[in-house]
């Protein structure tokens, strides 16, 4: 594991808010896009500070993909929820079609700066910088200012992993041509999105308040601030650590481990013997990581009542680990010791019937075909060599911690 720092001074992008007495805020109406992990060190949330803030006025609350309150399973749409707060106009960003993932210039009207405070997990998948990619497109034809509550990327800022995503394979889980695990906070992810957006002729005027005493090589721990859970099935650091790989089981017939108590660190299926998986995969000689021949019997989801041999990933040294690797190089196994049962996932995933889950989760169907090909998972791996090294390169225009 990486080793913890002495008790730090960091603060969220939010405690500054609080620190300044809201000052950016006042004689605005303001529109929030949030969920339950945006509160300050003492666990209070944005939405309850700002309408309490003198001279700023909160109009209206806007909540991504499982809900303003986290209440709602993936994928699981969330109906717009105006009679749970009626004085604040309260709207799902996460409803029945791909156009209910973008605010609309009717749900904008009225603000005068959207403010925007999401605790990101630092994968591309991960939908809520998606959201936040998305408000800054409706914003920049209205001339809506657009402010960010900066927080930490859990996994730190020291690592880029994963392929980029080829054109034609954009989605709500491939918003931007970014690195499966991105290295960036979700502030610096807004600065990358507003230049690409300005370069392509619709500049939008973002501002980003930073977390003040971060370094790039904090894990999450290492800044004394407290883990809410973001959204059902990431309760953990742990959980947020493996998730850039395991992320990918959604695209298979694999569980993910959802309907348990560690979701995605454990997967499996009925018919995986976990021993001879788990002898696989440690003989792999994957760096950082150990894996536990397991059985478990999800509640929900994949394979729900029925028990599932598998592995559970335990990470032993996170500097060292690697996520999207490990969970390439798990699949490949689980395919080859099992090609008749193994299978790609083709039901609806986000919106998108075709190109299936896998093939928006890595970004193209290069991985789905070279796996499908026997291909070791090193040849596969070295494929996002320079595409690791360009986007790495290219980050550091938006850099606002060194």
């Amino acid at each position: 594991m990486a080793a913890k720092s002495d008790a730090s001074s960091v603060t969220s992008g939010l405690d500054q808010l609080v620190a300044e007495e809201f000052a950016r805020l006042r004689g605005r109406r303001v529109g929030l896009v949030t969920h339950p992990a945006a509160v300050d060190r003492q666990l209070r949330d944005v939405a309850s500070l700002i309408e309490a803030a003198p001279g700023a006025r909160l109009v209206t609350v806007f909540g991504p993909e499982h809900g303003l309150f986290g209440q709602a399973q993936d994928l699981e749409s969330v109906p717009d929820e105006h009679e749970q707060q009626p004085a604040v106009r309260l709207y799902s960003l996460y409803g029945t079609s791909a156009a209910s993932l973008r605010p609309t210039p009717e749900q904008l009207a009225g603000i005068d700066l959207l403010v925007v405070d999401l605790q990101d997990v630092g994968s591309r998948y991960y939908t809520f910088q998606a959201t936040m990619k998305y408000c800054l497109e409706a914003a920049s034809p209205l001339n809506l200012p657009v402010l960010v509550l900066d927080r930490p990327n859990p996994l730190g800022g020291a690592v880029v992993e994963g392929p980029r995503l080829v054109p034609g394979y954009e989605s709500f889980i491939g918003a931007h041509d970014i690195a499966i695990r991105h290295g960036l906070t979700i502030g610096e992810l807004a600065l990358l999105y507003q230049a690409d957006l300005e370069a392509a002729g619709r500049p939008v005027d973002v501002e980003v308040v930073p977390c003040g005493g971060l370094r790039r090589s904090m894990w999450f721990e290492e800044t004394g601030l407290p883990w809410v859970l973001p959204s059902p099935n990431m309760p953990t650091i742990e959980t947020a650590v493996v998730y850039p790989g395991q992320c990918l089981i959604e695209g298979t017939n694999l569980s993910e481990g959802r309907g348990t108590t560690r979701p995605f660190e454990l997967c499996g299926a009925p018919w995986i013997e976990p021993r001879k998986l788990a002898a696989e995969m440690n003989a792999a000689g994957l760096p950082g990581v150990r894996f536990r021949p397991a059985v478990f019997r999800p509640t929900f989801q994949k394979h729900a009542g029925v028990d599932c041999g598998g592995v559970q990933i335990h990470v032993t040294d996170r500097d060292a680990f690697r996520p999207v690797r490990t969970s390439l190089a798990l699949i490949a196994a689980i395919r080859r010791l099992d090609p008749e049962r193994f299978a790609w996932r083709t039901e609806e995933y986000e919106f998108v019937k075709d190109p299936i889950a896998i093939d928006l989760l890595f970004g193209s169907d290069r991985e789905r075909k070279a796996i499908d090909a026997g291909l070791p998972w090193q040849e596969i791996a070295a494929t996002w060599e320079p595409e690791e090294h360009a986007f790495d390169t290219q980050r550091h225009r938006a850099w606002l911690y060194e």
